[in-house]
């Protein structure tokens, strides 16, 4: 899990990956936890009790299910303040998003996916957002994650290059040699594209985003239904995201 600490509290870990089982599925029960982990049930419902006491897990009564609780939340908006970019970013996204009238996302590089930050939308469709800090993508499918792949080290592109690139629509790239020169041209021309190969009928631009000393910090990206991004448009758009990513970087 890119650390090489040594787990020493062996009952914590097993709280833990119990809390983790809640990354894949919203609401869980004692049984599937327990048949899922290979616990003993009585174990399981001591772990579910403490985190629900400790406002990290709520309870549904009537099902007798539990989901993550507000504990979780706040703890996930206290790690994304940690990221000096996000606040860095946020007005400049903002405008970014009334501009083009896209959705507009920021992520960072981890464990070879892409986890999300922050997103902004259009000022008439505010009502629309969502969190999405956490939240995670593979690289090769999401225009983020390639634009952030594409500016990395050959030894981490060629350590990406030993997985599956999994297929998540037609489009998506899974010839390794193909994607290989995907992430050639990303790197001479500057931006990458998503040409709806996470999403049918989504596609996206984005582009890198490095700190003072030239090293990757972050990505930004525009979002939208594919008739908006022509050619033409995505070129236009790459320029004007520049424009953006020079403001941000000088206030890393």
């Amino acid at each position: 899990m890119g650390t090489n600490a040594e787990i020493k509290i062996k009952s914590l870990q097993k709280a833990l990956e119990v809390l983790n089982c809640f990354s894949s599925k919203p609401t869980l029960g004692v049984t599937e936890i327990s048949e899922q982990l290979g616990l003993y049930k009585s174990n399981v419902h001591n772990i579910l009790s403490t985190f629900q006491a400790m406002n990290y897990l709520e309870k549904d009564e009537e099902s007798d299910k539990y989901k993550l609780g507000m504990g979780i939340f706040t703890l996930s908006r206290a790690l994304g303040d940690t990221f000096a970019i996000t606040k860095i970013a946020m007005p400049y996204m903002q405008e970014l998003a009334n501009i083009t009238n896209t959705r507009v996302y920021l992520a960072i590089p981890h464990n070879n996916e892409v986890v999300y930050l922050e997103a902004m939308y259009p000022a008439e469709s505010t009502h629309l957002m969502r969190s999405m800090l956490g939240e995670r993508a593979d690289m090769h499918c999401t225009g983020l994650g390639k634009a952030m792949l594409a500016n990395m080290s050959q030894k981490k592109i060629a350590s990406y290059l030993e997985r599956d690139l999994t297929a998540y629509t037609d489009q998506t790239i899974t010839d390794k040699d193909a994607f290989y020169k995907e992430l050639l041209l990303i790197k001479q021309r500057g931006y990458a594209v998503d040409d709806m190969e996470h999403e049918f009928g989504i596609k996206c631009v984005a582009l890198p985003i490095f700190d003072k000393s030239r090293n990757l910090y972050a990505a930004i990206s525009i979002s939208g239904s594919y008739p908006q991004f022509t050619e033409d448009q995505i070129r236009r758009w790459a320029i004007l995201i520049k424009k953006y990513v020079d403001k941000i970087e000088q206030r890393l």
